[in-house]
């Protein structure tokens, strides 16, 4: 199953007054990971939107199981775990070094644009290659 890295740097603007990232921006860093995973394998979800095939996140499943802390540099690990009739299931990873700080299980949703669910197109079905 094909994985994609993202290296990412942990600014001052990520952290919380311990110097620690709040958990919130976690999600910030999943959703580039996600984003350049697609754009990545030639997928530009732009042109999807304008076609009207929308993707919004349904559900989001996070353990937290270390901190990243300010000047780190992490490693998101993004790879497609399953892909439904209208679904895209995501399995992620944060890493500092071999060291796991956060694993997430993200679903993203296909939806016309009255956010009513559609098939998933060829296209997105590609990413589990």
């Amino acid at each position: 199953m094909s994985q994609f890295y993202l290296e990412k740097k942990v600014y001052y603007h990520d952290t919380d007054c311990g110097g620690v990232m709040y958990y919130a921006n976690y999600l910030k860093h999943l959703e580039e990971g996600r984003t350049e995973f697609c754009l990545s394998r030639g997928v530009d979800m732009r042109g999807l939107s304008e076609k009207g095939v929308l993707f919004v996140v349904a559900r989001v499943e996070v353990n937290y199981k270390s901190p990243a802390r300010y000047l780190d540099t992490v490693r998101v690990i993004t790879r497609v775990e399953e892909i439904c009739r209208s679904s895209v299931h995501f399995i992620q990873e944060i890493r500092r070094e071999d060291k796991l700080l956060v694993e997430a299980k993200i679903t993203w949703v296909c939806v016309n644009r009255n956010f009513k669910p559609q098939s998933v197109p060829e296209i997105i079905k590609s990413l589990k290659d």
